[in-house]
């Protein structure tokens, strides 16, 4: 049997999904919602909560509650992302990148396989829909892999676009490895996406090397997990033996 705060949070849900309550309504005040279902304001609290944290609802300080609007869902497709096109046609989708120079450190230095100390390029991209933070991606280059007179990147983090920008004279590459893991944010990525700590995200390690072996680029993505899939297709061979025995 649901709780009364699940029951709760099912019932504004509900509300919201069927249009009964828009985006952009502030809801009626926490004093007011635990008159109209009888339970305390913590039992209230606990349901805004849940809503909270699938990105329903924001609790703006001194306001109240506010419905927020539906974010589209994006794909993460072995090595890029993607949205439908009728959610493209609608998304006001922005991208803006941070640069900075960084020293390799414990896991970028693993990840990279570069010594303790080595100079690396870092892209923080942070992907808006609107005013509302949707994804974040941390790219790290070796520093000697940057053209020096390259043109700052400008389009979307996630790896075509970036590799093109750094394309220059070394092997073609090779091979990317993708380790996706389902998990709870750190607080920094909380703040950053405005999202709850309870909420879990996607994030994707992905490691791409060139042709000599040398890992070139790795990126460090976090997709909130109430707006984004991730789609990993095999694609199986089959001999035909029928015409391999004579």
């Amino acid at each position: 049997m649901a709780s009364r705060h699940q029951t709760i949070a099912d019932d504004l849900r509900s509300q919201i999904s069927e249009g009964l309550i828009k985006a952009g309504e502030r809801l009626p005040s926490e004093a007011q919602l635990a008159d109209r279902y009888t339970v305390s304001k913590p039992t209230l609290r606990s349901a805004l909560a849940i809503l909270q944290g699938e990105g329903l609802v924001e609790k703006v300080h001194g306001r109240g509650n506010f419905i927020l609007p539906a974010l589209h869902r994006v794909t993460y497709v072995g090595g890029g992302l993607s949205i439908d096109a009728r959610a493209a046609t609608n998304a006001a989708l922005s991208v803006s990148i941070r640069t900075a120079n960084v020293k390799a450190e414990g896991h970028l230095s693993a990840l990279l396989r570069v010594s303790a100390g080595a100079l690396l390029a870092e892209y923080v991209c942070l992907t808006q829909e609107g005013s509302t933070p949707h994804s974040l991606a941390r790219v790290y280059v070796p520093q000697d892999l940057v053209p020096a007179d390259a043109q700052e990147p400008s389009a979307t983090p996630w790896g075509d676009d970036l590799a093109a920008w750094l394309a220059g004279p070394r092997p073609p590459l090779a091979e990317v490895r993708e380790k996706v893991t389902a998990r709870l944010p750190t607080p920094e990525e909380a703040r950053t996406l405005r999202i709850s700590t309870a909420l879990a995200v996607l994030a994707i390690e992905r490691v791409t090397t060139d042709s000599s072996g040398r890992v070139v680029e790795a990126a460090l993505l976090v997709l909130p997990g109430d707006r984004a899939d991730a789609l990993f297709t095999t694609i199986c061979t089959t001999t035909d033996e029928r015409g391999t025995n004579g």
